[in-house]
Protein backbone atom coordinates (compact mmCIF):
# COMPACT_ATOMS: atom_id res chain seq x y z
CA UNK A 1 0.00 0.00 0.00
CA UNK A 2 2.53 2.41 1.02
CA UNK A 3 4.38 1.92 -2.51
CA UNK A 4 1.45 2.62 -4.49
CA UNK A 5 0.37 5.88 -2.14
CA UNK A 6 4.34 6.91 -2.81
CA UNK A 7 3.82 6.29 -6.81
CA UNK A 8 0.84 8.31 -6.85
CA UNK A 9 2.59 10.74 -5.08
CA UNK A 10 4.82 11.39 -8.04
CA UNK A 11 1.55 12.28 -10.53
CA UNK A 12 0.65 16.04 -11.10
CA UNK A 13 -1.38 17.98 -8.89
CA UNK A 14 -4.36 18.00 -11.30
CA UNK A 15 -4.71 14.52 -12.30
CA UNK A 16 -4.12 13.53 -8.71
CA UNK A 17 -7.47 15.74 -7.90
CA UNK A 18 -9.47 13.86 -10.99
CA UNK A 19 -8.84 10.60 -9.17
CA UNK A 20 -9.77 12.33 -6.17
CA UNK A 21 -13.32 13.15 -7.42
CA UNK A 22 -13.89 9.73 -9.00
CA UNK A 23 -12.84 8.22 -5.68
CA UNK A 24 -15.61 10.79 -3.89
CA UNK A 25 -18.15 10.18 -6.91
CA UNK A 26 -17.41 6.15 -6.03
CA UNK A 27 -17.92 7.02 -2.14
CA UNK A 28 -20.33 8.95 -2.54
CA UNK A 29 -22.92 7.84 -5.03
CA UNK A 30 -21.94 4.18 -5.32
CA UNK A 31 -20.57 2.59 -1.94
CA UNK A 32 -22.93 5.44 -0.19
CA UNK A 33 -19.63 5.23 2.49
CA UNK A 34 -20.62 6.76 5.82
CA UNK A 35 -23.35 9.10 3.99
CA UNK A 36 -26.16 8.24 5.96
CA UNK A 37 -23.79 9.20 9.25
CA UNK A 38 -22.93 12.36 7.13
CA UNK A 39 -26.59 13.15 6.34
CA UNK A 40 -27.91 12.68 9.99
CA UNK A 41 -25.31 14.89 11.12
CA UNK A 42 -26.17 17.59 8.97
CA UNK A 43 -29.71 17.44 9.94
CA UNK A 44 -28.69 17.68 13.83
CA UNK A 45 -26.18 20.82 12.75
CA UNK A 46 -28.11 22.90 10.51
CA UNK A 47 -32.04 21.91 11.17
CA UNK A 48 -32.75 25.28 9.59
CA UNK A 49 -31.97 24.62 5.88
CA UNK A 50 -34.16 22.59 3.84
CA UNK A 51 -33.20 19.42 2.02
CA UNK A 52 -31.61 20.69 -0.77
CA UNK A 53 -29.49 23.06 0.98
CA UNK A 54 -28.25 20.10 3.18
CA UNK A 55 -28.07 17.40 0.63
CA UNK A 56 -25.65 20.39 -1.53
CA UNK A 57 -23.79 20.52 1.43
CA UNK A 58 -23.52 16.95 1.66
CA UNK A 59 -22.53 16.62 -2.12
CA UNK A 60 -19.60 18.99 -1.20
CA UNK A 61 -18.21 17.88 1.98
CA UNK A 62 -17.60 14.67 -0.35
CA UNK A 63 -16.03 16.56 -3.08
CA UNK A 64 -13.99 18.72 -0.22
CA UNK A 65 -12.67 14.89 0.91
CA UNK A 66 -11.52 14.03 -2.45
CA UNK A 67 -9.43 17.24 -2.94
CA UNK A 68 -7.83 16.84 0.42
CA UNK A 69 -6.79 13.47 -0.31
CA UNK A 70 -5.03 14.55 -3.66
CA UNK A 71 -3.50 17.13 -2.35
CA UNK A 72 -2.43 15.41 1.14
CA UNK A 73 -0.82 12.46 -1.90
CA UNK A 74 0.64 15.18 -4.04
CA UNK A 75 2.40 17.39 -0.68
CA UNK A 76 4.34 13.96 -0.42
CA UNK A 77 6.89 15.42 -2.88
CA UNK A 78 5.99 19.03 -2.79
CA UNK A 79 8.60 21.30 -1.70
CA UNK A 80 8.68 23.76 1.23
CA UNK A 81 8.34 26.71 -1.36
CA UNK A 82 5.40 24.85 -3.03
CA UNK A 83 3.31 24.43 -0.09
CA UNK A 84 4.40 27.86 1.24
CA UNK A 85 2.75 29.19 -2.07
CA UNK A 86 -0.39 27.26 -1.40
CA UNK A 87 -0.57 28.29 2.68
CA UNK A 88 -0.28 31.58 3.63
CA UNK A 89 -0.47 31.64 7.80
CA UNK A 90 -1.39 34.97 9.63
CA UNK A 91 0.12 36.04 12.74
CA UNK A 92 2.95 33.23 13.08
CA UNK A 93 4.53 35.39 16.01
CA UNK A 94 1.46 34.01 18.14
CA UNK A 95 4.01 31.28 18.67
CA UNK A 96 7.25 31.90 17.81
CA UNK A 97 7.07 35.11 20.42
CA UNK A 98 6.31 32.05 23.04
CA UNK A 99 8.45 29.72 22.01
CA UNK A 100 11.62 32.58 22.16
CA UNK A 101 10.99 32.94 25.21
CA UNK A 102 11.33 29.55 26.61
CA UNK A 103 7.84 28.26 26.72
CA UNK A 104 6.29 25.51 24.64
CA UNK A 105 2.95 25.76 23.06
CA UNK A 106 -0.36 23.80 21.95
CA UNK A 107 -2.02 24.15 18.76
CA UNK A 108 -5.57 23.20 18.31
CA UNK A 109 -7.15 22.06 15.25
CA UNK A 110 -9.65 20.41 13.42
CA UNK A 111 -10.83 18.14 10.55
CA UNK A 112 -10.74 20.95 8.58
CA UNK A 113 -10.39 22.27 4.84
CA UNK A 114 -6.85 20.59 4.63
CA UNK A 115 -5.49 19.53 8.40
CA UNK A 116 -2.76 17.41 6.50
CA UNK A 117 -1.00 21.00 4.95
CA UNK A 118 -1.29 22.60 8.21
CA UNK A 119 1.98 20.69 9.91
CA UNK A 120 3.84 21.20 6.72
CA UNK A 121 3.20 25.04 5.94
CA UNK A 122 3.79 25.77 9.86
CA UNK A 123 7.22 24.01 9.95
CA UNK A 124 8.19 26.52 7.10
CA UNK A 125 7.27 29.61 9.06
CA UNK A 126 7.45 28.89 13.25
CA UNK A 127 11.08 28.75 14.59
CA UNK A 128 10.07 25.58 16.17
CA UNK A 129 9.25 22.51 14.37
CA UNK A 130 5.35 21.49 15.29
CA UNK A 131 5.06 17.79 16.91
CA UNK A 132 1.86 16.41 15.75
CA UNK A 133 -0.06 13.94 18.06
CA UNK A 134 -1.78 11.86 16.05
CA UNK A 135 -3.93 7.91 16.44
CA UNK A 136 -1.66 5.39 14.70
CA UNK A 137 -4.06 3.64 11.65
CA UNK A 138 -4.61 -0.05 11.68
CA UNK A 139 -2.63 -1.01 8.62
CA UNK A 140 1.51 -1.03 9.34
CA UNK A 141 2.36 0.70 5.49
CA UNK A 142 -0.56 3.66 6.01
CA UNK A 143 0.65 4.63 8.77
CA UNK A 144 4.08 4.50 8.01
CA UNK A 145 2.81 6.99 4.89
CA UNK A 146 1.25 9.37 7.23
CA UNK A 147 4.11 9.54 9.85
CA UNK A 148 6.68 10.12 6.85
CA UNK A 149 4.73 12.81 5.26
CA UNK A 150 3.68 15.09 8.31
CA UNK A 151 7.36 15.05 9.52
CA UNK A 152 8.93 15.79 5.96
CA UNK A 153 10.09 19.45 6.92
CA UNK A 154 10.66 18.72 10.91
CA UNK A 155 9.01 17.29 13.85
CA UNK A 156 8.06 13.87 14.90
CA UNK A 157 4.61 12.84 14.77
CA UNK A 158 3.73 11.49 18.33
CA UNK A 159 1.22 8.77 19.02
CA UNK A 160 -1.11 9.51 21.41
CA UNK A 161 -0.49 6.99 23.78
CA UNK A 162 3.01 7.91 24.02
CA UNK A 163 2.23 11.56 24.36
CA UNK A 164 2.44 12.03 28.32
CA UNK A 165 5.87 9.90 28.04
CA UNK A 166 6.99 12.86 25.26
CA UNK A 167 6.09 15.40 27.23
CA UNK A 168 7.79 14.39 30.87
CA UNK A 169 11.16 13.98 28.32
CA UNK A 170 11.12 17.44 27.01
CA UNK A 171 9.20 19.56 29.70
CA UNK A 172 12.40 21.38 29.85
CA UNK A 173 12.45 22.88 26.05
CA UNK A 174 9.93 25.16 24.22
CA UNK A 175 8.42 22.85 21.95
CA UNK A 176 5.35 23.17 19.71
CA UNK A 177 2.50 20.36 19.80
CA UNK A 178 -0.46 20.04 17.51
CA UNK A 179 -3.50 18.15 18.19
CA UNK A 180 -6.79 17.49 15.96
CA UNK A 181 -9.11 17.88 18.84
CA UNK A 182 -12.52 17.37 17.38
CA UNK A 183 -13.13 13.97 17.14
CA UNK A 184 -15.76 11.56 19.84
CA UNK A 185 -14.30 10.81 23.04
CA UNK A 186 -15.65 7.09 23.54
CA UNK A 187 -18.30 6.88 26.35
CA UNK A 188 -16.38 5.54 29.20
CA UNK A 189 -13.07 8.10 28.32
CA UNK A 190 -13.36 11.23 30.72
CA UNK A 191 -14.79 14.31 29.03
CA UNK A 192 -16.57 17.88 28.80
CA UNK A 193 -19.48 18.28 27.61
CA UNK A 194 -20.92 21.37 25.67
CA UNK A 195 -23.45 23.23 23.47
CA UNK A 196 -22.07 22.76 20.13
CA UNK A 197 -23.45 23.21 16.67
CA UNK A 198 -27.08 23.11 18.60
CA UNK A 199 -26.65 19.84 20.49
CA UNK A 200 -24.47 18.32 23.36
CA UNK A 201 -21.40 17.65 22.53
CA UNK A 202 -18.17 15.65 24.29
CA UNK A 203 -15.08 16.82 23.84
CA UNK A 204 -11.58 15.46 25.22
CA UNK A 205 -10.26 16.95 27.79
CA UNK A 206 -6.56 16.00 27.16
CA UNK A 207 -5.55 19.49 25.82
CA UNK A 208 -6.48 21.40 29.23
CA UNK A 209 -4.71 19.14 31.10
CA UNK A 210 -1.29 19.29 28.68
CA UNK A 211 -1.75 22.93 28.90
CA UNK A 212 -1.54 23.17 32.78
CA UNK A 213 1.23 20.40 32.90
CA UNK A 214 3.69 22.06 30.48
CA UNK A 215 2.04 26.27 31.46
CA UNK A 216 1.76 26.42 27.86
CA UNK A 217 -0.72 29.13 25.77
CA UNK A 218 -3.25 27.18 23.77
CA UNK A 219 -3.55 28.60 19.96
CA UNK A 220 -6.32 27.49 17.97
CA UNK A 221 -5.69 27.23 14.06
CA UNK A 222 -8.36 28.53 11.98
CA UNK A 223 -8.14 27.43 8.48
CA UNK A 224 -10.20 28.62 5.28
CA UNK A 225 -9.79 27.17 1.46
CA UNK A 226 -9.44 30.61 -0.51
CA UNK A 227 -9.79 28.68 -3.72
CA UNK A 228 -8.63 24.96 -4.63
CA UNK A 229 -5.28 24.21 -3.11
CA UNK A 230 -4.95 27.41 -1.64
CA UNK A 231 -5.43 27.93 2.02
CA UNK A 232 -5.15 30.34 4.53
CA UNK A 233 -4.21 29.85 8.21
CA UNK A 234 -4.82 31.95 11.17
CA UNK A 235 -3.15 31.70 14.42
CA UNK A 236 -5.84 32.95 17.35
CA UNK A 237 -4.16 32.52 21.15
CA UNK A 238 -7.41 31.05 23.50
CA UNK A 239 -5.75 30.46 26.52
CA UNK A 240 -2.34 31.61 28.43
CA UNK A 241 -0.86 30.86 31.76
CA UNK A 242 -0.92 30.91 34.29
CA UNK A 243 -4.35 28.60 34.41
CA UNK A 244 -6.14 29.14 37.88
CA UNK A 245 -7.11 25.40 39.42
CA UNK A 246 -10.80 24.52 39.82
CA UNK A 247 -12.14 26.31 36.54
CA UNK A 248 -13.33 23.48 35.02
CA UNK A 249 -12.38 22.94 31.35
CA UNK A 250 -11.93 26.48 30.01
CA UNK A 251 -9.63 25.74 27.25
CA UNK A 252 -11.76 22.71 25.86
CA UNK A 253 -14.98 25.00 26.00
CA UNK A 254 -12.80 28.26 24.35
CA UNK A 255 -11.65 25.91 21.29
CA UNK A 256 -15.28 23.76 20.76
CA UNK A 257 -16.36 27.71 20.36
CA UNK A 258 -13.89 28.91 17.61
CA UNK A 259 -14.47 25.29 16.14
CA UNK A 260 -18.26 25.94 15.85
CA UNK A 261 -17.23 29.64 14.50
CA UNK A 262 -14.87 27.95 11.45
CA UNK A 263 -17.61 25.74 10.59
CA UNK A 264 -20.53 27.74 10.24
CA UNK A 265 -18.23 29.57 7.86
CA UNK A 266 -17.87 27.18 5.52
CA UNK A 267 -20.11 23.73 6.36
CA UNK A 268 -19.14 21.70 3.79
CA UNK A 269 -15.22 22.16 4.77
CA UNK A 270 -15.60 19.27 8.04
CA UNK A 271 -15.58 16.27 7.81
CA UNK A 272 -18.77 15.12 8.34
CA UNK A 273 -18.50 11.20 7.89
CA UNK A 274 -17.40 10.96 11.86
CA UNK A 275 -20.33 9.79 14.29
CA UNK A 276 -19.92 12.88 16.13
CA UNK A 277 -23.02 12.76 18.28
CA UNK A 278 -22.76 8.84 18.20
CA UNK A 279 -24.25 8.64 22.66
CA UNK A 280 -26.66 11.07 24.56
CA UNK A 281 -25.39 13.03 27.61
CA UNK A 282 -25.38 10.46 30.12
Amino acid sequence: MRLVLVLLSRLPLEMLYAAGEIAAFVAFRVLRWRRAVARANLLLAFPELCDAERASLLQRSYRNLGEIIAETLWSFRATRAEIAARVTIEHPEVVNDETRAGRSVLLMTAHFCNWEWQVLAGNGVLDRPMHSVYKPRRQASLDRFAVEARGRFGGTPIPHKALTRELIRHRSEPRVYAMVADQIPTIDEPKHWTRFLGRDTAFFIGADAIARILAAPVVFVDMQRVRRGHYRMRLERIGAPPYAPGRGFDIVERYAQALEREIRTSPADWLWVHNRWKYPKG
